[in-house]
């Protein structure tokens, strides 16, 4: 058995540059999808041919495409290369953004749109972001780039009306698509080349897994989860752009509303965030933000037609949906299996995307037929629904991932050295996987025996020397 590294406690200059531009291409790319989610029902009563059904199914469509298409780009990735794919994906991506810029009917719009989430280039991005990080420290990268991915968020959803007033939603179109060129030139000339490709459990899915992770009750709750407030996102800025126009403020003045209601969301979803941590009580945090996203729903539904109340209603929503944006991924990583992290992340995103497809489309249908009130009853429905399924959820146990470079070995030695992994206080579940050399690890870093972890490791690597 090869030695571990088992020295560096710090990242790298490589690690933490992968870690930022791969955040960074992240962020343009998410820039580039969310920017026209509140400014886009009001552009498509401009476009030749659009009917509210149409206009709800250009703003998710891209979430379709992306579901379908996001891990066969990252089983690609392992075959032909990171960073060939992620320029392909990109590529794609640029493609559909030229295509909505230049539409002047709702089909070329959807068109675009299918192609921006063609582009689908998470998976093989955070594979890219696996590769160019020790073991040690791949959990904070991913982290790193899963907050950067949340403040891409909250900047397009302001930036999208300044912008609007300033070039327009074409212009947004044509600047998500130098966003995405300028993505391909950070990965070509900014992102190291990885020394060698493999297969990361903890960042990427793995065929093998589907059925253990799809069997899980658990995960699936989790999934449907993140389906349905990705549902609730979509469906209700199909909705609230229009309220808030209808209300009487003018379309290029609707960031004065995003603006204070993202920043205060943050603030008041602080608290909770700590509380759900601190305190072990996450479920009931946790149902809490759903029946308050229900709740928000509700009041759209009642009081739409001001601007206050819609100010401060979206507010209230935005702090419960950051709330169960950032806890969802958390619960997804307790509750999976050790080895097979990334395979339940792979169907979780897909499950997101999906929602969104399904949120623009359904909300699309629902404004035609019974107006901006039926979206709102549809949203606040499916998040009774949500909360129904969460109830029945196990309290997730208060675990970490851990990652632990134990060098090559053989199948009898990984068995063995799982057995004792599991006898090292705060380690719940151990896999050790031979090919590999990692072994995946459960553990309560509160009560985690870190130096006999270390010394169990040091010693397991010095016996195969």
């Amino acid at each position: 058995m090869k030695a571990a590294d088992l020295t560096g406690e710090r990242m790298t200059a490589s690690e933490r540059r992968a870690a930022l531009w791969l955040a960074g291409v992240f962020s343009l790319r998410m820039l580039g999808l969310f920017m026209i989610l509140p400014v886009f029902a009001l552009y498509a009563e401009k476009l030749q041919g659009n009917t509210p059904a149409l206009a709800g199914l250009a703003i998710g469509v891209y979430g379709f495409s992306q579901a379908i298409l996001q891990i066969p780009f990252g089983f690609l990735s392992d075959r032909y290369g990171r960073k060939r794919i992620i320029y392909l994906g990109l590529l794609i991506f640029t493609l559909g953004s030229v295509v909505a810029a230049l539409a002047d009917s709702i089909w070329g719009v959807i068109l675009g749109r299918a192609l921006q989430g063609g582009g689908a280039v998470s998976a093989a991005a955070l594979a890219l972001a696996a590769d160019l990080t020790r073991e040690e420290h791949r959990i904070k990268v991913m982290a790193f780039i899963g907050i950067t991915i949340g403040l891409s968020f909250a900047v397009s959803m302001v930036l999208g009306p300044v912008l609007n007033g300033w070039i327009g939603v074409p212009g947004i179109f044509w600047l998500t698509g130098v966003l995405a060129l300028l993505g391909i030139a950070v990965v070509r000339f900014r992102v190291p080349d990885p020394v060698v490709s493999r297969i990361h459990r903890d960042a990427e899915p793995v065929a093998s897994q589907f059925g253990r992770v799809l069997g899980d009750s658990q995960l699936l709750r989790l999934n449907f989860g993140i389906f349905t407030l990705h549902l609730l996102l979509t469906a209700t800025f199909v909705a609230a752009p229009l309220a808030l126009r209808d209300a009487g403020l003018a379309n290029d003045q609707h960031w004065r509303i995003y603006l204070p209601a993202l920043t205060l969301s943050i603030g008041a979803m602080a608290p909770f965030v700590i509380i759900a941590g601190k305190q072990r009580w996450l479920k009931p945090v946790f149902l809490g933000a759903i029946l308050i996203l229900a709740l928000t729903e509700f009041g759209l539904l009642i009081w739409c037609d001001n601007v206050l109340e819609i100010g401060i209603l979206l507010l209230v929503f935005f702090a419960a949906f950051n709330l169960l944006e950032a806890t969802l991924p958390s619960l997804i990583s307790r509750m999976a299996p050790p080895d097979a992290k990334g395979t339940a992340m792979g169907i979780y995103s897909s499950s997101q995307f999906l929602g969104a497809f399904t949120g623009g489309a359904l909300g699309g249908v629902l404004h035609g037929q019974f107006g901006l009130h039926g979206v709102f009853a549809f949203a606040a429905l499916g998040a009774l629904s949500w909360l129904l399924v969460a109830w029945t959820m196990k309290n997730p146990r208060h675990l970490s991932n851990r990652l632990l470079n134990v060098g090559a070995c053989d199948e009898a030695e990984a068995r063995h050295l799982a057995v004792r992994l599991t006898q090292v206080r705060g380690v719940t579940e151990a896999v050790v996987i031979a090919a590999e050399g990692v072994a995946y690890l459960k553990v309560d870093r509160h009560i985690l025996d870190e130096a006999a972890l270390r010394e169990l490791a040091i010693a397991n690597a010095q016996a195969g020397l």
